[in-house]
């Protein structure tokens, strides 16, 4: 009996323990948001960083040149004693232009890793004339270079990465190449006292208007060619010297040729070529006798919204009006002259040898009073 009150009490024992660890709190779940459904949280790759674009810095090594008789010829420069007064530096890997010798006229450096002209390398050259920096990696020229070359002529600084037309340039200079830079700005009198400068080059920069005022070629009294094609310019220059004999406005955004400048080339007694290619020019933008010029030998508006032909002096030998919006061409009205007035006078027949209309809304054949009036075609293409 002892036994079985015993047996009984730890059994009653063991079911209170039991009533207490079953009624210990439950660990609280996390509450999740209405609608929603956990997903298992798998780590995402690392997208791999993107490296921002830089100049690189494992530059080939200079490559020298070969003993010199010349004892002041840089080693990696080749100076020959066939043309004493030349230092030819082109295609050496060079990254800081060499202590320049005062003999030196001509000075080659193109095709290299220059990245900036300082005045330190021109000390004793104030003999130099000629200077090539073509195809470089220069951002930057010191002002203070020119003050040490006082007599240079010839600046070629094309295939660079200059943002703006050098300060201090020399009065001397006769012909500056800066195409195929980066070139936004003209600082102000950037070109002043350069009479004796014949060809500026400017061609495949940034240049716009707001960057050409009335002044910035005011000074160029002796420029012959001015290349400002393939910039991002909506009207036609102003101020633009009337020495000019070539002009090169090709690649821009011109659609206008002011109509209070009507003779825009007024005084323009030797200008004989006239590119304006790839603009958007119309008739309603183009004065008809804008481009009869006496002077006037070659003129090319191809690709633009040109319906009809303008006007143009008897002395033009090539016209370019392909790709325009022509359909049709009358040779009474586009003749320079009166039909009659040239049939016993064979100087006064137009000279125009090359004619293009390719590309308009045109099909043969040609009409007769064109064949009539323009006698010296040797190629006409429609």
């Amino acid at each position: 009996m002892k036994a079985g009150v015993g047996l009984f009490s730890a059994l009653a024992l063991f079911l209170l323990m039991g009533a207490v660890f079953t009624q210990r709190p439950k660990p609280k779940k996390p509450t999740r948001r209405p609608g929603t459904t956990r997903k298992p949280s798998v780590p995402k790759p690392a997208a791999p960083a993107q490296p921002e674009p830089q100049e690189p810095t494992d530059f080939p090594p200079p490559i020298l040149g070969p003993p010199s008789i010349f004892p002041d010829c840089p080693r990696e420069c080749l100076c020959s004693p066939s043309y004493p007064n030349s230092l030819n530096c082109e295609n050496r890997n060079i990254r800081v232009i060499p202590v320049i010798p005062s003999r030196t006229h001509y000075l080659y450096l193109q095709n290299n890793y220059i990245s900036e002209v300082t005045a330190d390398a021109f000390v004793n050259a104030s003999e130099v004339r000629w200077i090539n920096l073509a195809n470089n990696r220069i951002h930057r020229i010191d002002k203070k270079v020119f003050d040490k070359i006082p007599a240079l002529l010839y600046l070629y600084v094309h295939r660079n990465q200059l943002k703006e037309v050098p300060s201090g340039l020399p009065a001397t200079l006769e012909q500056l190449r800066l195409s195929k830079n980066h070139i936004t700005k003209i600082p102000a009198g950037a070109f002043n006292k350069m009479e004796n400068l014949t060809l500026l080059d400017l061609y495949h920069n940034q240049l716009s208007d707001r960057d050409l005022g009335k002044n910035t070629f005011r000074d160029l009294k002796s420029l012959m060619q001015l290349n400002l094609a393939h910039n991002i310019l909506k009207k036609m220059p102003d101020g633009v010297p009337n020495s000019l004999i070539q002009l090169f406005l090709d690649r821009n955004s011109i659609d206008d040729i002011p109509k209070q400048v009507y003779n825009y080339f007024k005084g323009f007694t030797h200008l004989a070529f006239v590119r304006l290619n790839y603009n958007q020019l119309s008739d309603k933008g183009v004065p008809r006798a804008v481009f009869n010029i006496s002077s006037l030998l070659d003129l090319q508006l191809a690709h633009n919204q040109l319906a009809s032909l303008p006007l143009f002096n008897g002395n033009l030998e090539h016209l370019h009006l392909n790709h325009n919006n022509i359909e049709s061409i009358n040779g009474t009205l586009i003749c320079p002259y009166n039909l009659q007035a040239f049939l016993g006078d064979e100087s006064l027949v137009p000279k125009l040898r090359y004619l293009r209309l390719d590309g308009n809304h045109l099909s043969p054949p040609i009409p007769l009073d064109v064949i009539m009036c323009f006698r010296h075609l040797h190629s006409i293409v429609i």
